[in-house]
């Protein structure tokens, strides 16, 4: 098999495969093996037809597509390997010469990982972090954490925001119920904005028991066409009103919100070592996202377009499943926010973009570093990742595969540490 690669506009080229026809012969073989097991013509028994009789039948033209299907997983990487490409998607292939007794020819046009034109990447400026903590953001946290320990309790009032509201609401619109408009006993926090603008404020002030007409006006870029920027009446009924009954804050308090501690001063002080890692994790970040936007903006590439929708596609699939995760669909998360698949999709793709590119930079930055990574390195992070889904390394070893992902990630992060630690402080 010899390969010849042509560079074409942009991030494509043709590449050529001429396939020795001792190879074809070979698939050719191969190929009639396989259908003849699924041949029965009349006067010869189920797979027993000879390869002549065969040829007279059908045809030899007719094995070349199973032949190629055959040829093509063996012939494509070795020919990726031999003109040094490294593609980020399919191939679009096709059929230059294909004949009885001959060489075969073939073609695909590639998508290949694009070129990196590195700008500035080391000595980058970045802003000096704030990493201390005061009193005032201790007693803000206790505050928060006291919050968390309210209970929810009846009240016989009127709802006031910050109550939480259990009720069953249905949708209409011009007097016609729609889909997905209709829920029993949903409990609401008022104010939280979880609904459509203008829906909790109309509960407020008015206490359980009650009936609520509630009308609203659907933003003109919700997602449901048939509800875009459409009026609608909601009928409500509140079952319950239940308001926050905070405790005080104190030692016992302190020991219900943390069982390590036996005091409010030790709760304390551990309220504030915690905010003190987290600032200092908090500016390790800032400092990292100011760094790699300076490298990566710095830089010169021209992103494949396919290499984005890949990664957008991706990031669609995780957002599904976290929403799942947290018991909603796609459906209910739109019609709860307000949001529109497609204002969802450009963000995802703009975040897409942006995520590709730095990648690709970082990997341009670790070759141009000599960044590599050992053995124990990836064998550490193996073991890291095992303890972390509590598996054994062996299975974890199986399921990654030749661990060229760990690798790759390995060598992206220590080039981000790289553009890191070359960074001054202003």
């Amino acid at each position: 098999m010899t390969a010849q690669w042509t560079k074409q506009e942009g991030n494509e080229g043709k590449l050529t495969i001429t396939i020795p026809k001792e190879d074809v012969k070979v698939a050719l073989d191969e190929a009639f093996k396989k259908v003849r097991k699924t041949l029965a013509p009349k006067g010869f028994r189920k797979g027993k037809l000879p390869r002549q009789i065969f040829n007279q039948m059908y045809g030899e033209a007719s094995l070349y597509n199973d032949a190629l299907d055959i040829l093509l997983p063996k012939v494509y990487p070795a020919a990726i390997d031999e003109v040094g490409i490294n593609p980020v998607a399919s191939p679009n292939v096709d059929i230059e010469k294909i004949e009885a007794d001959a060489d075969w020819v073939i073609s695909a046009i590639v998508t290949v990982k694009p070129e990196v034109k590195l700008g500035e990447y080391k000595g980058l400026k970045v802003d000096k972090a704030d990493v201390e903590v005061s009193d005032e953001d201790v007693q803000h946290e206790l505050a928060h954490l006291q919050s968390h320990q309210a209970e929810l309790v009846l009240k016989e009032d009127a709802a006031a925001k910050g109550d939480t509201v259990v009720i069953d609401f249905d949708g209409y619109l011009d007097g016609e119920q729609f889909e997905g408009g209709k829920a029993e006993n949903y409990s609401l926090e008022l104010g939280s904005n979880s609904f459509i603008p203008g829906f909790e404020e109309q509960l407020e002030g008015k206490k359980a028991g009650e009936n609520v007409s509630v009308n609203v006006t659907f933003p003109e870029d919700y997602q449901a066409e048939d509800l875009a920027g459409k009026a609608v009446e909601f009928k409500v009924a509140i079952h319950e009103v239940k308001t926050k009954e905070v405790p005080e804050l104190d030692d016992e308090l302190a020991k219900d919100i943390d069982n390590e501690v036996e005091t409010l001063a030790e709760l304390t002080e551990k309220v504030k070592a915690r905010l003190t890692e987290d600032k200092a994790t908090k500016a390790v970040q800032a400092k990292e996202n100011q760094a790699l936007g300076q490298a990566v903006e710095n830089a010169e590439v021209d992103v494949p377009e396919v290499m984005i929708e890949q990664e957008t596609e991706m990031l669609k699939k995780q957002f599904t499943q976290d929403i799942e995760a947290q018991g909603l669909t796609t459906e209910l998360y739109f019609q709860f926010t307000g949001q529109t698949e497609e204002a969802l999709n450009e963000q995802m793709a703009t975040d897409a973009g942006g995520r590709v590119k730095t990648n690709l930079v970082l990997d341009a930055i670790a070759k141009a570093e000599g960044i590599e990574v050992t053995e124990e390195e990836v064998n550490e992070e193996v073991a890291r990742l095992a303890e972390m889904y509590k598996m054994d390394v062996p299975t974890v070893r199986m399921a990654l595969g030749d661990l060229t992902t760990v690798t790759e990630d390995l060598q992206i992060r220590k080039a981000v540490k790289f553009v890191v630690d070359n960074s001054v402080e202003a």
